[in-house]
């Protein structure tokens, strides 16, 4: 009983355990659950911001030591056993179907030196029969949320933070996006279902990124959002990627076997333009390329959020 308080004590905050469950899932600490960890960039890790790389040889996904499912890892080593495969730029589809091509710490203009990487399997073949628990972190790249804030950026420039000019150009191909991030989802729980019947599917949606106050976003701030107009940024908040959240949630939200996790309440005032911030910016305050993605705080959020979520998962009802 010690044992399971101790990891309670290092999460702290799996409140939403019941005392019931706590007593059930204290009787198995024993045995090992198989955890399967399933994404892209904002599970992986990817930036320097979410820890080190710690995979010898490299396969170009990023997988970084203070991403959320490494530090969950730790939190719950010996309840769970972790598998994860997560990879920076995957696709929904790159998740179920598609081998993936790496690309590694790429940013525009400039490859990772040691690309190209081979090709990985789809995400789903590593679920077995015997899996527990998979947690899924997925859909952005399907938007195409990088493609679309860069072009953000690039309209931008110029502006002096006037207008909307993003908007202007890309909002009428964004409900058709949305569409596809939520076709391709609900084919991928489905799979993940027929390979992992057992198994409990945690679908995480995203981060809160864009304040409801972009007032607080500073125009031509790399450190922020760059030239991205305010006008823009509460356009993507509303239009881009609180969709996407609520489109994963719905998914989630027709399969038995999947529960939704929310983590963009809990980072609401952890925005990049909020001090405590939980996602970086363009750059990092070390001027490292950061794209937009969460670091290690960020990370820790998450893992507070999916422990809870996972304990409540394994233990018997």
């Amino acid at each position: 009983m010690a044992r399971f308080r101790t990891r309670l004590a290092l999460v702290g905050s799996v409140t939403a355990l019941t005392a019931v469950q706590l007593v059930a899932a204290q009787s198995a600490t024993a045995a090992d659950y198989q955890w399967v960890a399933l994404g892209d960039s904002y599970t992986a890790g990817v930036i320097q911001a979410a820890g080190d790389t710690f995979e010898i040889p490299r396969d170009g996904c990023e997988r970084t030591d203070q991403s959320y499912p490494q530090v969950i890892d730790r939190d719950l080593s010996g309840l769970i056993e972790l598998t994860n495969v997560s990879c920076g730029a995957a696709t929904i589809e790159d998740v179920t179907s598609h081998a993936q091509e790496p690309i590694g710490r790429s940013i525009p203009g400039r490859p990772d030196p040691d690309a190209p990487f081979p090709a990985v399997p789809p995400q789903s073949e590593v679920v077995k029969a015997d899996t527990d628990v998979i947690t899924v972190g997925v859909g952005g790249n399907t938007l195409g949320f990088a493609d679309i804030l860069f072009k953000c950026v690039e309209l931008g420039q110029g502006t002096s933070g006037a207008g909307t000019p993003c908007k202007d150009e890309l909002a009428a191909s964004i409900p058709a996006k949305l569409t596809k991030v939520a076709t391709d989802y609900d084919q991928m729980l489905a799979k993940l279902h027929e390979k992992g019947p057992k198994a409990k599917i945690l679908a995480l949606g995203y981060p809160t990124v864009i304040p409801k106050d972009t007032s607080k976003c500073r125009f031509n701030n790399i450190h922020q959002f760059f030239s991205i107009t305010p006008g823009d940024l509460d356009w993507l908040r509303t239009d881009v990627l609180e969709p996407l959240n609520k489109a994963i949630e719905k998914s989630a939200g027709t399969q038995d076997s999947a529960t939704f996790v929310d983590l963009y309440e809990s980072s609401a005032n952890h925005s990049v333009c909020d001090a405590g911030k939980w996602v970086e910016g363009i750059l990092d305050s070390d001027n490292r390329m950061t794209l937009v993605h969460p670091n290690a705080r960020g990370h820790r959020n998450a893992a507070d959020h999916v422990t809870s979520a996972i304990l409540n998962a394994i233990a018997p009802s």
